[in-house]
């Protein structure tokens, strides 16, 4: 009984979550990197099972965690900006590639949303899931809103969005083989347009220039899909 009155007080404190949160995801990483990498222990696929797992043990509801870890949830604004200062120093390749990006951006984009249709109608999968799946390459902010607007659910697009980008930092690389080696331009890019920001981070563990070409496709893929979902579904009636 002790040890529940113990939990409970400690539960209804704001930084408790927070704490645990930052712990957890300190010891994901550690896991990471003792597994070399190995894409199946990313942190933040990891750090996602132990919470909910600790939530679920503790019959802690979402909004209470929510409430002290929420700094978390404002900082992640910041930190998509900040990964635009990388940027500056690829600058002039950035004036050099702007028309095969512009085109890379635009394909992928369209790739991304129209797969996900012909997919879901393959599998018959309609209605609030579909509309939730579309905005999985962007990142979560972005694709949280998109969701509402167009009728799909907030919570299943966070899923969907985390699933993408873990998959996309798991299998980008080794799908892109040699090209991730010979370009890192091209493949940071890729990894961006396709995992929005956990692609990027496994990007910057290649190297720094695909880094910052991971963080533009993902800024300027977030802008451009926002504005395609809501046409394409109006377009095709979904």
């Amino acid at each position: 009984m002790r040890l529940t009155a113990i939990w409970v007080y400690l539960a209804s404190q704001p930084l408790l979550w927070l704490a645990l949160t930052v712990g957890v995801y300190w010891l994901a990483k550690q896991l990471y990197d003792a597994a070399h990498g190995f894409a199946l222990f990313n942190p933040v696929l990891v750090s996602i099972a132990v919470i909910v797992g600790l939530l679920l043990v503790t019959r802690t509801e979402y909004e209470q965690y929510f409430d002290g870890a929420q700094f978390i949830h404002f900082l992640l604004g910041p930190a998509t900006v900040a990964l635009a200062v990388p940027l500056i120093d690829q600058w002039p390749t950035l004036k050099r590639s702007f028309v095969p990006i512009s085109i890379s951006l635009l394909v992928g984009a369209l790739t991304g949303i129209l797969s996900t249709v012909a997919l879901c109608r393959l599998l018959d999968v309609n209605g609030q899931m579909m509309l939730s799946l579309l905005p999985r390459s962007i990142t979560t902010p972005i694709a949280m809103g998109v969701s509402e607007q167009i009728g799909g659910s907030a919570e299943l697009t966070v899923v969907f969005v985390v699933m993408t980008g873990v998959l996309g930092a798991a299998f980008g690389v080794p799908l892109l083989g040699r090209l991730a080696r010979r370009d890192p331009i091209a493949s940071g890019f890729a990894l961006g347009v396709t995992s929005h920001g956990i692609g990027t981070a496994r990007a910057f563990e290649y190297s720094q220039t695909a880094g910052a070409f991971g963080g533009l496709g993902m800024g300027l893929n977030g802008a451009l899909t926002a504005a395609l979902i809501p046409l394409i579904v109006w377009i095709l009636g979904l």
